[in-house]
């Protein structure tokens, strides 16, 4: 037998050596290679910018929203695709503008257009379909539609359970439980009180709360998509015992609200206000005295939908998957109280269009702000780039990564909000442009006006800015499609 010298054994050695290292090597990246992120989706119905974390009401009381911002990128320009609770939710799921789709209004069925049942593959639909295990509760569709959208939108979907904060014993045919006459049918359910026998632990938004904790602190086999849909500060503003207590009638502060507020406004935007007709909601509370009761009643519900959120997030830090799990909570549209004479949403001015937008990504976020203007359109292409899953070429959306990790870098992209056939508004860095159906326009400058007080759209010093801006409405705006059955 030959003997090898000792050079030849020192070579061998030397490559077994290397051999090895690099199985190792190899072992060891494929052993450290990060797990796909978990996504937990909190949606909260009716949310606008009055939170502690966008400096809104001075009086608003949102400990668990705040705490969830220390560890998340705080997007404090975003802004609805539609202010309106079902064509928002449908732009958001599907990543499809309402021009594109045709889904304008509450009363639009997604499953009537053309262009989504032919292209569209909603958000949750398309992690499921990309091995994640998608399961949700609470209204992430919009509920006039979610018995058709829901189920086969998600691998689990659990219908709302708990007692309802929907009916208050003291509203009667005639007159609300907040002492208001009803005047029209569309007064019914503008209304607020505390329902003394229903408690925090029994109530519809904590069981949904309650659903993704346990979901959250459960074992799972495969990277997860948890929804979490929070229906509360939505109108009625009926709450348990214990939370109008909380905010004293005589200490409550009104939002700036100018009684000619609408005289420069064009007559299109004066109708979708509402606010000189005696029958508004605006005249109607100013008349019966209510202005500062409606605003304690939202500020109760915000605390209330605030409560129900600390009980997921104590899950969440008590989870396994804390440190893997993605958490964006976003408001579907804002909520006027009082703000250029209008309430609730349906209009293109700033309190309609500005949402809360939180995205906290472990190791990425902590406690950062961004003031460039984003669309919650943009949501479905972010999340798809975290979690490393192929782009769907059928979204309208930019995706956001470039402002989790610079977020004071250039973005010249405004944000298109829409409330109509035709009937757009463009948010930029510093302006808001309103064009509507009729050619008829509004600009608001909000370095010198954060409460678009003067319409500057007829001054021939602006109309450059103006033409700037019209370059970012759509081309081509789709027909309205047929209402839900």
């Amino acid at each position: 037998m030959k003997v090898l010298s000792a050079s030849s054994r020192l070579i061998i050695t030397l490559l077994l050596f290397f051999c090895l290292g690099c199985g190792s090597s190899s072992k060891l990246t494929q052993a450290s290679k990060p797990a796909p992120y978990n996504v937990l989706f909190i949606a909260i119905d009716d949310l606008n910018d009055w939170v502690g974390f966008l400096g809104g009401h001075p009086q608003a009381k949102t400990p668990n929203l705040d705490r969830l911002a220390a560890s998340s990128m705080i997007f404090e320009k975003a802004y609805t695709v539609v202010p309106a609770c079902n064509p928002s939710r449908v732009a958001l799921l599907t990543g499809m503008s309402p021009h594109t789709t045709g889904v304008y209004h509450n009363a639009n069925d997604m499953w009537k257009s053309e262009r989504i049942s032919e292209k569209a593959i909603t958000l949750p639909k398309y992690f499921s379909q990309h091995g994640y295990f998608t399961t949700a509760k609470g209204k992430i569709f919009h509920s006039s539609q979610g018995e058709r959208a829901e189920p086969e939108q998600w691998d689990s979907f659990h219908n709302p359970t708990g007692k309802g904060l929907g009916k208050h014993p003291d509203k009667t045919a005639s007159v609300l439980a907040s002492g208001i006459p009803i005047e029209s049918p569309k007064d019914k359910n503008f209304d607020w009180g505390v329902i003394e026998d229903v408690f925090l632990e029994e109530s519809r938004d904590f069981k949904t709360a309650q659903f993704a904790a346990e979901e959250l602190l459960k074992p799972h086999n495969k990277p997860f998509f948890i929804g979490c849909g929070i229906f509360r500060p939505h109108l009625p503003w009926y709450v348990p015992k214990g939370y109008m207590e909380q905010f004293p009638l005589e200490d409550i502060q009104l939002p700036p609200i100018k009684e000619d507020d609408l005289e420069d406004v064009p007559e299109i935007g004066q109708k979708m206000a509402k606010g000189l007709d005696a029958k508004s909601d605006f005249q109607r509370l100013k008349r019966y005295g209510k202005l500062k009761e409606a605003v304690r009643a939202y500020l109760a519900s915000m605390k209330y939908a605030d409560d129900c959120l600390g009980l997921v997030l104590d899950a969440l830090n008590k989870s396994p998957h804390k440190g893997n799990t993605i958490i964006v909570l976003w408001g579907d549209h804002g909520w006027h109280l009082g703000e250029k004479l209008h309430y609730r949403k349906f209009a293109l001015w700033e309190e309609a269009t500005r949402v809360p937008l939180l995205i906290h990504v472990p190791g990425m976020t902590e406690g950062q702000k961004c003031s460039r203007p984003v669309s919650l359109l943009d949501l479905y292409p972010t999340l798809t780039v975290l979690c490393q899953l192929p782009a769907n070429p059928n979204t309208d959306g930019l995706s956001l990564i470039p402002l989790l990790k610079s977020p004071n870098r250039s973005w010249d992209r405004p944000v298109l909000s829409t409330m109509g056939f035709k009937r757009h508004t463009v948010r930029d860095q510093r302006y808001r442009y309103i064009q509507y159906e009729d050619g008829s326009e509004e600009l608001y400058d909000h370095e010198n006006d954060p409460q678009e007080w003067e319409n500057l759209a007829q001054l021939d010093a602006y109309q450059k800015i103006i033409n700037q801006l019209k370059k970012w409405l759509p081309k081509e705006n789709s027909k309205e499609v047929g209402n839900v059955d």
